[in-house]
Parts: structure tokens; sequence; C-alpha cells
């Protein structure tokens, strides 16, 4: 131990301390304890309500709000493209009774060629056929008349042959008839 020129004792030893557990549990120590815990608190609570939480709830209401504008451009949207998907199968249904209506007419003037051209066709056969058919009468008259001629002429050699004589006129005409 030293002395020093006052006359005090200068002890190279730390001072004593009881030491009985963790301060925290001692009761000396809870009022200053309490007073930083108060302290610490308010300034938490002053940052936090006065920045941070405003920031946060401003952004959620911008956000709520984009999304609340969102979805009304997406509702406006789909009722465009609803209007739209109407007029085009209204489109698409007057098309198509256009095309209905254009493929009847079609089917119509070509009916009404068809039927024009098959009664010029038919008139045209049937003159040619009442042209045969007269032709053939014609003929037939011919050959009738031709047929008399020839009955004539084999009877007359059939009688001459059979009996000797000639017939007359008269008689093969009356025979024939």
């Amino acid at each position: 131990m030293a002395t020093e020129p006052h006359g005090t004792v200068e002890t190279t030893e730390a001072p004593k301390h009881e030491s009985s557990g963790l301060p925290q549990l001692q009761f000396e120590h809870w009022g200053g304890q309490i007073v930083w815990l108060l302290l610490i608190f308010a300034v938490l609570f002053a940052v936090l309500s006065k920045v941070l939480l405003p920031r946060v709830s401003s952004a959620i209401e911008e956000r709520g709000a984009k999304i609340a504008g969102d979805i009304a451009d997406a509702r406006r949207l789909k009722d465009e493209a609803e209007v739209q998907a109407r007029a085009a199968a209204a489109e698409v249904a007057e098309a198509r009774a256009k095309a209905q209506k254009t493929a009847a007419d079609a089917k119509a003037k070509a009916s009404a060629e068809a039927a024009e051209r098959q009664a010029k066709e038919e008139a045209a056969l049937a003159e040619k056929l009442a042209a045969a058919e007269a032709r053939i009468q014609a003929s037939r008259d011919v050959a009738m008349g031709h047929v008399r001629t020839v009955a004539s002429e084999t009877a007359g050699a059939i009688v001459e042959k059979l009996t000797g004589k000639a017939a007359s006129a008269a008689e093969l005409k009356a025979s024939l008839a």
C-alpha cells in the first residue's frame, strides 16, 4: 500500500459489489430500468406513429386505389369486349344471312336458266320429233303405196300362174280393198 502525500491510502483492489444474480431481478435497479423502458417505448412509439406507420398506410391506400382502378379498367375493358363480341356475332349472322340469300338467289337463277334451256331443248327435240314423225309418215305412205302396187303385181302373178289367165286391174283392186 502506498500512501499519498495528503494522507489517503490508495488501493489497487477494485471495489467490491455484492453480486447475487441478474441485475434485472434486483429491486434496487428496477426504478432505472422502468424509466429507460418508458423512454425507449415513447421514442419508438413516436417514431412508428409519426414516420413509419403513415408511410405504410399511404402505401396501402395507394395500392388499394391502384387495384380498384385496375379492377374498374378491367371491368370496362370486359364490357367493351362483350359489346364488340356481340357486334361481331351480329355481323357474322348478317353475313351468313346474306350468303344464304345469295346462294338461294344463285340456285334459283341457275334453276330458272336450266329450266329455260331444258324447255328450249325440249322444244327443239319436239320439232325434230315432229319432223321425224312426218318423214316416217311420208315414208310409210310412200311404202304403203308401193306395197299396194307390189301386192297387186304379186296377186296378178299368182292368179296368172294358178289360172293361166291374167287378172284385170279392177279385179285386183277389188281383192286388195
